[in-house]
């Protein structure tokens, strides 16, 4: 058994069993949870719904962690891994296309460009 799958006997006193690959799941999934608070507060600035950069930085590390501990803890489920694949590479992808649009807007001079498209 892996140190990572070994109970964490401090946090014994929760009644739950808890191992450092479960805290790692649990923080991933409360991340990928929080993103929507982020986007809401966000959607609420602007007046409008918009979904800022850090929705998609929390969505790629909360499926990420979520999806780490699914494939390499002693939990090895498949169903997790599936769950939490495919919004991992969803959020890669947009998170590129969020950069690869904002270098696009970008002049030299690192000033966002304000001219029509």
């Amino acid at each position: 058994m892996s140190a990572l799958d070994q109970e964490i006997l401090w946090l014994g006193w929760t009644g739950l069993h808890v191992t450092p690959w479960k805290l790692i799941g649990l923080t991933g999934a409360g991340m990928f949870g929080a993103r929507w608070l982020v986007q809401a507060l966000a959607s609420y600035r602007a007046g409008r719904p918009v979904i800022p950069r850090l929705f998609w930085y929390m969505s790629l590390a909360g499926s990420l962690m979520a999806l780490s501990y699914f494939l390499f803890s002693a939990k090895q489920d498949a169903v997790g891994v599936l769950q939490n694949l495919l919004p991992a590479a969803t959020a890669a992808y947009s998170l590129y296309l969020d950069i690869r649009a904002r270098r696009q807007r970008l002049p030299t001079g690192g000033q966002l460009s304000h001219q029509p498209r």
